[in-house]
């Protein structure tokens, strides 16, 4: 493992939909000498942002290429559909890949659910990003499919969405270069991992040091002689032997 010397903060990339502040909560009370800088990436470039050193580490979709990365499933997201609040999908709780099979499912070129091809009828062009395909929604030209966070993220009062239980769902890891694991990225993956600040996981610990004695303790009371009484010195039987006689 390298040292953790050559950088005085650490950057921490993140994709559209994850949410690191809890860990950055942490990270700021256990290394508050060490800023924690959030580095915004898509999903398509948080790859290259790892790879090139612009971030330490990064929470990212999967899959990764583990050639390269190392990395940590953190979970799984629900995929839901977005529709307009007046949509006939908002009838029921959940929907289906068979109840998209007449709609005009939008397909946008940062897809991260990974189908080749969704459900339903392809929209005559695909929008440019997930925003974009949002503002389709909402203008009534079709729905779109993407992992739950993203529909909160791009939340809009006249849209809801649906949990689509037999759509592809999309992993989320903590990611890092495997050439480039520092003591920073081990700390930060104690903070995912939940580890308390006291984990004998991670960095390793200072070996505790011995404890000097204090210089103005007393020294040792001798140990009085068997048989001797510890203060006059007469046997423990307290006779004292027979008086000589005088010449």
């Amino acid at each position: 493992m390298t040292g953790s010397e050559a950088h005085p903060s650490f950057r921490l990339a993140y994709v559209p939909g994850a949410t690191p502040g809890k860990w950055v909560r942490i990270w700021n009370e256990r290394l508050p000498d060490v800023p924690l800088n959030l580095i915004s990436v898509t999903a398509a470039e948080a790859s290259d942002v790892l790879r090139d050193g612009a971030a330490d580490a990064g929470i990212v979709r999967l899959p990764v290429d583990r050639t390269v990365f190392s990395a940590i499933p953190l979970y799984t997201e629900t995929t839901v559909v977005v529709v307009p609040k007046d949509h006939l999908l908002t009838a029921a709780d959940e929907a289906t890949l068979e109840d998209l099979a007449e709609e005009v499912v939008l397909h946008p070129l940062d897809d991260v659910l990974g189908w080749e091809q969704p459900p339903g009828e392809p929209a005559f062009e695909r929008p440019a990003t997930t925003a974009d395909a949002i503002e389709l929604v909402a203008a009534g030209i079709g729905v779109l499919a993407v992992p739950q966070s993203l529909a909160r993220l791009y939340h809009r009062r006249d849209l809801t969405y649906r949990t689509l239980v037999d759509a592809p769902q999309s992993g989320v890891a903590l990611c890092w270069p495997e050439d480039a694991h520092t003591d920073l990225v081990e700390d930060f993956i104690g903070i995912v991992r939940g580890r308390t600040v006291n984990s004998t996981r991670g960095r390793a610990q200072p070996a505790a040091q011995p404890k000097e004695k204090h210089r103005d303790e007393p020294a040792a009371r001798r140990k009085p002689a068997a048989g001797k009484n510890p203060r006059s010195g007469t046997p423990r039987n307290g006779r004292r032997g027979k008086p000589r006689r005088r010449s």
